[in-house]
């Protein structure tokens, strides 16, 4: 498994081994002490599983108390997978990083506490997979807009679907501080 440091601080892209042969192919999805070498050790207590269709957008959201890691990959299908740092100390608070992932290559990518997360269906339909390390609370169900202009994310899609909560999300400078952390 190969483990690599993105831009924003704590984004790893995660490349596991495949083997492949003329029955299909078989790899690790996780493998708790791989995780604990890469950051700070944390347990995943829920596993979700997304099912979208083409030029489906869904983000930009996260957990304010006391956040959720992911760790996000595509069962079949090929989607872009963003995430915004919301930690107002970072140095690159408010950016965004997109990675594609797909069934073909496997990747996967680790988002820690700290960022908003979201996807666009590249492909016909798309599985996205991913495991938190909190469970979802409603209580502390936050986003902002996946087409904030301060944010500028670069979705590589002409006419998204989008759901009323996603149209209708606060835009990244309303939401206010704290963002993660702190009980509502």
């Amino acid at each position: 498994m190969e483990i690599i440091d993105l831009r924003l601080n704590g984004l790893k892209l995660i490349k596991p081994k495949v083997f492949k042969d003329a029955r299909g192919f078989f790899l690790e999805t996780f493998q708790q002490s791989v995780y604990d070498k890469i950051s700070v050790p944390l347990q995943f207590s829920q596993d979700n599983h997304s099912y979208s269709k083409k030029d489906c957008i869904r983000g930009m959201h996260f957990q304010s108390y006391p956040g959720q890691a992911k760790l996000i990959r595509a069962g079949i299908g090929k989607i872009f997978d963003v995430a915004v740092d919301i930690r107002p100390e970072s140095p690159t608070y408010g950016q965004w990083e997109g990675i594609i992932l797909d069934d073909v290559n496997h990747y996967q990518l680790f988002i820690p506490v700290g960022f908003a997360h979201g996807f666009c269906v590249l492909s016909e339909e798309a599985h996205v997979m991913y495991k938190v390390s909190m469970p979802y609370d409603a209580k502390h169900e936050k986003g902002f807009r996946w087409d904030d202009p301060d944010i500028n994310i670069q979705w590589p899609v002409d006419n998204p679907l989008v759901s009323e909560r996603d149209q209708t999300s606060p835009f990244f400078n309303e939401i206010g501080l704290p963002l993660v952390g702190a009980k509502a």
